[in-house]
């Protein structure tokens, strides 16, 4: 397992602070690796913004020097998925069809990112309309995960590009979206850490949508510190030091066989010797049983809210494009024809029962713990088969999107050891405690 060498977010902050750094050099480190013809960048980025990156950065760097900077993290170097609108670039969602002409604002997050002095990089790949959890792109070319290069290893999704960057350090974070888990599988799959907070805590005015009733913004990272970072500024909290780690060892609720079913060999050892150190360490691992999660599947048979909410607003980009389509993303789309709108009315009402039943079942910890993801990151040839793509795709899917349903909290922690494929440990909280979990997410962090 490969993750190039970077600096943290903090440790990126404090090199700026003293003057070790410049903005205009970190800009500078991150611009040589996305042009490296030998790396990802080329797959990696749908735009790179260089003219515009270096200005920032000088012009971050003046604001320092003047002690006007408008955050302790201005001038580090981030990338954005592309369901982001920049102002003047065009925001395609990874299709090669939807042209809306150049976005006239800022999505809400971008802007908050940029108001703390973050520096936009550019745009990176992802699923077309972040509907996979695997990242592959058809279109565009699917950039590698950092694992066993030589082979090729998907970099999970649908923040494909999103997770090379940060992994092969062409920038230091990057802006995701999460539905289903489009953060944190990525980051199990490449090694890094990224946060799903709860769905409102961010604004996704601006942001293409996959199904609003699940989807949020969120961030990945090389740690939970720099996870926590990224979204303080989200929050527009820029002053404020990431959460300190819990003072005490957390309660982690363990959700049972459903998370751990058709695991992987090498992700079920991780998980075991990452329960054994925080057990060790003081954690207190209690057995809670889940019996609502065994309805997801019934519940989703249709579709889900994914399909029924990304039709409604696919419908007439499909009557005028619809063969220009990733076909694996069309036809998950197209299954939300089929419901009704009594079917969309019966899950809205199942998801509220769901939602209060992993309430009452959580209470009293800090968090539920299970393996990202049960598998390690497939080969890229591994999707010739469509079957075998849906297989491994609701595979990936499967734990993340339990929090979603529950508009929980989450973030995954590399588990893996050195040598070892890139596994993740996901820490999981009630709507509403991004912080308490961000706290025992870095007390967890420090015993992996």
């Amino acid at each position: 397992m490969t993750v190039a060498a970077a600096p943290t977010v903090a440790a990126a902050a404090r090199d700026l602070a003293s003057g070790r750094t410049s903005s205009e050099q970190l800009v500078e480190d991150c611009l040589a690796r996305i042009e490296d013809p030998t790396g990802e960048g080329g797959r990696a980025f749908l735009e790179i913004d260089a003219e515009a990156a270096r200005r920032a950065a000088r012009a971050l760097d003046a604001m320092r020097a003047a002690g006007a900077e408008p955050s302790p993290y201005a001038g580090i170097p981030v990338s954005v998925k592309d369901l982001f609108d920049v102002r003047g670039q065009r925001t395609r969602a990874g299709s090669t069809f939807l042209d809306r002409g150049p976005a006239p604002a800022d999505a809400a997050a971008v802007a908050r990112w940029r108001r703390a002095g973050l520096v936009l990089l550019g745009r990176t790949n992802m699923t077309e309309f972040a509907y996979s959890g695997l990242g592959l792109n058809p279109h565009f070319g699917t950039p590698a995960g950092p694992w066993d290069r030589e082979r090729g290893h998907i970099p999970g999704g649908s923040s494909s590009g999103a997770a090379v960057s940060v992994a092969d350090a062409m920038a230091l974070g990057a802006l995701g979206s999460d539905t289903g888990g489009s953060c944190r599988i990525p980051a199990a799959f490449c090694g890094l850490a990224g946060f799903k907070p709860t769905r409102s805590r961010v604004p996704r005015a601006g942001m293409v949508p996959l199904a609003p009733s699940l989807d949020a913004v969120g961030v990945l990272g090389r740690s939970a510190g720099c996870c926590a970072a990224l979204y303080g500024l989200l929050r527009e909290d820029a002053a404020a030091a990431p959460p300190a780690p819990a003072s005490r060892p957390p309660r982690l609720a363990l959700g049972g066989e459903y998370f751990l079913a058709d695991a992987d060999a090498t992700v079920s050892a991780a998980f075991d010797r990452a329960l054994g150190r925080l057990a060790d360490a003081g954690a207190e691992l209690v057995d809670v049983a889940i019996p609502e999660l065994e309805e997801i599947a019934g519940a989703s048979a249709g579709g889900g809210f994914p399909a029924a909410e990304s039709f409604a607003w696919h419908r007439e980009l499909i009557a005028a494009h619809g063969d220009e389509y990733d076909p694996r993303v069309i036809s998950r789309i197209r299954r939300g024809e089929g419901q009704s709108a009594a079917d969309l009315l019966d899950l809205q009402r199942w998801r509220r029962r769901f939602e209060a039943a992993l309430g009452s079942r959580l209470e009293g910890c800090d968090g539920l713990v299970c393996p990202t993801v049960p598998i390690v990151p497939p080969p890229l040839d591994a999707f010739a088969d469509d079957g075998e793509y849906a297989r491994l795709n609701l595979l990936a899917l499967r734990n993340p999107t339990v929090v979603n349903l529950f508009d929980g909290c989450a973030i995954s922690l590399p588990m893996h050891g050195a040598g070892e494929p890139p596994s993740g440990l996901m820490l999981a909280a009630l709507g509403g405690r991004d912080e308490r979990l961000l706290g025992a997410a870095a007390w967890v962090e420090e015993r992996l």
